[in-house]
């Protein structure tokens, strides 16, 4: 047996592995989309167009690896191709989940034949990586700007000026002032910039505007547009911004907000334009524990040069396709055979991963080692605080989730099991008792517990294999069930999902054993689905 790289994704020209889901929500007007066009937690989304080619990228916080990478040929259908930053940095501070921290809202830009992507480290400031080509190889992290509460950065490479602009907003748990953006001149090779800076909006100047964040930068008619958000994520619209000079002044609008539809707080994102020159704009609506799922939203500009977004300013459901060609049903992928005990794409560590975790062998199966976890701090009874958990998004739409998985660890409290991860948590596995026996265990954590507590009485599980299984209904509902060679059972209570901070659930596999030095074994997990129901 091998080490598997844990950084280590397959190789296209092997992969085995569906690059849709195994069953796609099917649209039943071959005419029409349907929103949200990404079901599921693509939380910040910022998108750009290259050629025929749509990219799109997305906040994933303490996630690795980070940076999701999506295309498109039609702004509805997309795929997950890669991810632009293998590791956090520092890595010693990201060696333990951070859920609140790291990756916040990048934006996506293309510039001298390079894609670039800024974000911001809510505890450092604002970085950029950049590539030539959107699959890499991506440069490491560079430092355009440090300090504390910088976050939501957005470049600018004026063709008509030959200048390079920047802009960021602030935050306040970590600035001591929110609701404003500032701007930068920036330094051609995106690198540095050259000025102290200015807030160029003040949202404290605006009635009855909060929480003014998340700006995207462009040049459009002879004027520079910053299109930012307002009001929180929940309840908030989305803002335009105009000047003839990019420090201001700078004229306000709002553009898109509720209205009478079931679409709370739509906002932040970005806007496109089609070959043919349409204009788009996809945004984020906050959905609980689902977390940020995408919308897209036609755009024009109006007659006074303002843009016009959606249904003259209210979020559509259905619209007609862009005019774009027709592409087959598509979304990032969700299943996985593991094979060769390779993961897919999908799959993101909580925290940096370390070489061990998961290790390649012949078959098909994902093999994870029951890492030993100190537990001190309790912190091997919390699985919120665990780095080795792999995770990919929860759903958006009810669905069943089901995995096989064999506890192949043979030390007294090795375990390994499938976990809905959010602020509280819920998981159900294998675990081996001090008489060598293995049963099914069922145990959740509230929001505030430290420790978990058992949500079913332990089943025996002959053979240490059982088929696991959770169904996710509306509102996050999940029922637990498993089965160990003679039927399905259910177990347990219902268990709601919830979010993290600002981060939606997460569905989780994980293999751990107590504190101790003997090698606990592994655990294999094989036949990972998800079913629409």
């Amino acid at each position: 047996m091998t080490h598997l790289d844990p950084m280590t994704h397959r190789d296209p020209a092997t992969d085995r592995s569906p690059t849709t889901d195994r069953n796609p929500t099917p649209h039943r007007d071959p005419e029409t989309y349907r929103n949200p066009v990404l079901d599921a937690d693509w939380s910040d989304p910022d998108v750009i167009r290259v050629g025929d080619d749509f990219y799109l990228t997305a906040s994933s916080f303490s996630r690795v690896p980070g940076l999701p990478l999506l295309h498109s040929r039609d702004l509805v259908n997309w795929t997950l191709v890669g991810h632009a930053l293998e590791r956090l940095e520092p890595e010693a501070e990201f060696a333990v989940p951070r859920h609140d921290r790291g990756v916040w809202a990048p934006s996506l830009r293309r510039h001298d034949d390079r894609f670039w992507i800024f974000w911001g480290d809510p505890d450092r400031g604002i970085f950029q990586v950049n590539a030539p080509e959107i699959r890499g190889p991506w440069t490491r992290p560079t430092l355009v700007k440090e300090g504390r509460g910088l976050i939501d950065p957005c470049p600018l490479w004026d063709e008509e000026s030959g200048e390079a602009y920047l802009v960021h907003a602030w935050a306040k748990s970590r600035a001591g002032v929110k609701n404003r953006i500032t701007g930068h001149r920036m330094h051609p090779d995106g690198t540095s910039l050259l000025d102290e800076g200015k807030v160029i909006v003040d949202g404290d100047r605006l009635p009855g505007w909060f929480t003014l964040e998340g700006p995207k930068l462009y040049r459009h008619d002879g004027r520079f547009w910053i299109l930012a958000p307002a009001g929180g994520v929940a309840t908030g619209w989305q803002g335009a911004f105009r000047a003839r000079d990019f420090f201001g002044p700078y004229e306000e609008r709002i553009v898109l907000e509720q209205g009478d539809t079931d679409v709370n707080g739509p906002h932040q994102g970005g806007w496109v334009r089609t070959p043919s020159g349409e204009d788009w704009f996809l945004h984020f609506q906050q959905r609980g524990a689902h977390g940020r799922v995408v919308h897209l939203q036609p755009m024009r500009w109006g007659a006074d040069g303002w843009p016009v977004i959606g249904d003259a300013g209210t979020p559509v459901r259905t619209h007609r396709l862009p005019d774009l060609p027709v592409q087959p049903p598509a979304a990032p992928a969700t299943d996985d055979d593991f094979p060769g005990g390779r993961f897919g794409r999908q799959w993101q560590w909580t925290a940096n991963p370390r070489v061990g975790w998961a290790t390649q062998h012949s078959g098909d199966g994902l093999r994870l080692t029951c890492v030993r976890t100190e537990d001190t701090t309790g912190a091997a009874h919390d699985l919120r605080r665990v780095p080795n958990v792999l995770t990919q998004r929860l759903p958006g739409t009810p669905c069943a989730v089901e995995t096989e998985l064999t506890l192949h660890g043979t030390r007294p409290g090795a375990r390994a099991g499938l976990a809905v991860l959010g602020d509280a948590y819920c998981w159900i596995g294998l675990e081996r008792d001090a008489d060598g026996g293995v049963h099914v265990v069922h145990r959740f954590a509230e929001t505030d517990a430290g420790r978990e507590r058992d949500a079913a009485h332990p089943r025996p599980a002959p053979g240490g294999r059982v088929r696991l299984r959770v169904e996710i209904g509306p509102s996050a509902r999940c029922r637990f069930g498993y089965d160990t060679g003679d039927g399905p059972r259910p177990s347990g209570p219902v268990f709601t999902a919830t979010s993290w901070r600002w981060v939606g659930a997460l569905l989780g596999l994980f293999a751990l054993a107590p504190a101790g030095q003997r090698d606990a074994g592994p655990a294999v997990f094989t036949a990972f689905r998800v079913t629409p129901l």
